[in-house]
């Protein structure tokens, strides 16, 4: 009986061990969460200025609008997907490859993929996908912005050898809670109709601004902006949701290690107890054999 005991009381400090990692797990989670979504918050503004410079822009040129629609023709497809570096994040890096490999296939073209995240990598590469290139996930806002400077470098080169690939990005959005899901936004060739809405866009101040200079490099500036500002921002969304469902995964594993602890205490308790209760018949049985003996 004491050898289940202590099994028992070596089973709940486990529990109540594995309870505290959880625990910090999920304080971590927490607290990741806030600064991406506050990054989110942040890039409107900035999202909205580089909108209101291209339209500017598109207002006084009357040259060829690079990266448009006009100018491609697209043969083939650069993606990139986001995912997650670390586990317990539930069906985080499924969702996103799934949707990644399901829109992939119909559209025309060869296909080919950065992954951003082993574990998406990982996923991407069972599926079949020609797997380019693997960036490693930044562990803070502060590491966004050297991560989205190595894939502009990337795609860059791409356009050099490859004029007429497109750009797809593909990133699970929080919707609210430890709620997301999978988005796909076509980064390259810029959108037509996107292009005319901006240039139809009116000036906040009610005046039209007017660019002064080359309009072509200005406008190839601001484009460079609105691709580094829309990587941005889904790399800030893809780790707000990988968060968002690691603190869910946590909160379910926290609820049943307490119901783990809860039967282990339990059965400790009885077991305890039932060996406390033998004992004292033992002590009986001695005392009354005892007393037999002596009369």
């Amino acid at each position: 009986m004491s050898d289940t005991i202590a099994s028992l009381r070596k089973k709940i400090d486990g529990a109540e061990d594995l309870r505290s990692v959880v625990r910090t797990m999920k304080a971590v989670a927490a607290s990741s969460i806030g600064q991406y979504e506050d990054s989110v918050r942040a890039l409107a503004d900035y999202y909205r200025s580089v909108e209101l410079g291209l339209g500017a822009c598109l207002r006084g040129t009357t040259q060829a609008i690079p990266f448009s629609e006009e100018k491609q023709r697209s043969l083939s497809v650069d993606a990139v997907v986001f995912g997650s570096d670390q586990g317990l994040v539930g069906q985080f890096n499924d969702i996103v490859a799934d949707f990644a490999l399901k829109t992939l296939l119909e559209l025309p073209g060869k296909s080919r993929v950065w992954a951003v995240g082993e574990r998406v990598h990982a996923r991407l590469v069972d599926s079949g996908l020609p797997v380019l290139a693997l960036f490693e996930l930044p562990a803070s806002v502060k590491g966004i912005e050297p991560l989205v400077g190595q894939i502009l470098v990337e795609s860059e080169k791409r356009r050099e050898h490859a004029q007429e690939a497109e750009l797809y990005l593909f990133y699970n959005r929080p919707q609210s809670a430890a709620v997301y899901s999978p988005i796909a936004q076509r980064l390259l060739p810029l959108d037509q109709e996107w292009l005319l809405n901006l240039n139809k866009q009116p000036w906040p101040s009610g005046r039209y601004s007017q660019v002064f200079g080359d309009d072509t490099a200005t406008l190839r500036a601001l484009i460079n902006e609105y691709l580094f500002v829309s990587l941005f921002r889904a790399c800030a969304e893809s780790l707000a949701s990988e968060n968002a469902s690691r603190l869910a995964a946590m909160q379910r594993a926290d609820q049943n290690i307490d119901e783990l602890l809860k039967d282990l205490n339990a059965t400790f308790h009885r077991s305890r107890k039932e060996g406390i209760d033998e004992e004292l018949f033992d002590v009986i049985a001695a005392f009354d054999s005892l007393k037999g003996d002596s009369r």
